[in-house]
């Protein structure tokens, strides 16, 4: 588990040092085509400082927001609010903020930087039709996110993959709307651009996809392996898990970017959903638990 929170925060460093490589060389370019110089390169290191300052601090909220999640405290909803804490007080962390996504769906995600600045989003048809058992299990498997530091590594990429598509995307229509190019590459320059922007567009979702991918479906099992020690229950895990694959609910306000933060593959029910699914098949996840018993 120690070895996992090293891995991540590793991660995390060397992504968001990928992610400004490419945005720089994005900017590179297109200050070059369109005779911008360094000033393309120049608005880049800002876009790619600001956003990635953005998403490492604010990143969470973005991803509350686009969920529905709506805060609670402990009048509001006593019965989760003391499940979270309990389960905080045994694995030592701090108790996150806790919110509710208004979905029938069964599913749940944990946000943040790090365990001081954490939350907890769980749907409401978790709460209403899990048992008290199969909810523990949930909660701990998104507390286990928080204490491993996989928060930090899930936000983070949200909003990198969004700052290439963004960029992607302005580098097509610069060109497409017309721009002030470099005189001497006003036509092979303003078609190797277009090519590159168009080329980005396509195959954005595609590498926010494989990126998702390559944090890894490992951290989903240990997930699951942290919880079932944590509440010592690894049949409530499995057992919410199995309510969730016969229900098969899509949860409503789930997208490509924030898919990978859910307790279970918020696309199911959907013709797309075992496409680069973010998380491993929920059979494997369920008999991994039931030999843990």
């Amino acid at each position: 588990m120690y070895n996992q929170i090293d891995s991540n925060k590793r991660r995390t460093v060397i992504l968001i040092v990928i992610f400004i490589a490419v945005i720089l060389a994005l900017g590179w370019l297109f200050g070059n085509l369109y005779d911008y110089g360094y000033g393309g390169l120049f608005i880049a290191i800002i876009i790619s400082t600001g956003m990635t300052l953005v998403g490492y601090y604010q990143g969470d909220k973005v991803a509350l927001w686009t969920s529905g999640a709506k805060a609670v405290e402990k009048a509001d909803n006593p019965y989760l609010y003391r499940i979270v804490e309990n389960l905080c007080i045994t694995t030592g962390i701090p108790t996150p903020r806790v919110y509710l996504i208004n979905d029938p769906a069964i599913n749940a995600f944990a946000t943040g930087r790090d365990p001081e600045h954490s939350s907890i989003a769980v749907t409401v048809g978790a709460v209403e039709k899990l048992k008290n058992e199969e909810l523990e299990g949930v909660v701990a498997h998104e507390l286990s996110h928080v204490k491993n530091y996989d928060i930090r590594l899930m936000t983070i990429v949200i909003v990198l993959v969004g700052i290439v598509s963004l960029l992607s995307n302005f580098m097509f229509r610069a060109n497409l709307f017309g721009g002030r190019r470099s005189s001497n590459d006003r036509s092979e320059g303003g078609a190797i651009l277009m090519i590159v922007g168009l080329i980005l567009m396509i195959f954005a979702p595609l590498v926010s996809s494989l990126i998702q991918l390559a944090i890894s479906r490992r951290r989903e099992y240990l997930a699951d392996a942290s919880g079932a020690l944590l509440t010592r229950y690894p049949e409530g895990l499995a057992s919410a898990l199995e309510r969730i694959k016969l229900e098969n609910l899509p949860t409503r306000n789930a997208n490509n970017a924030t898919a990978h933060l859910y307790f279970a593959n918020p696309f199911s029910g959907r013709k797309i959903s075992t496409l680069f699914s973010t998380h491993p098949p929920i059979d494997e996840r369920i008999a991994a638990l039931r030999q843990m018993a």
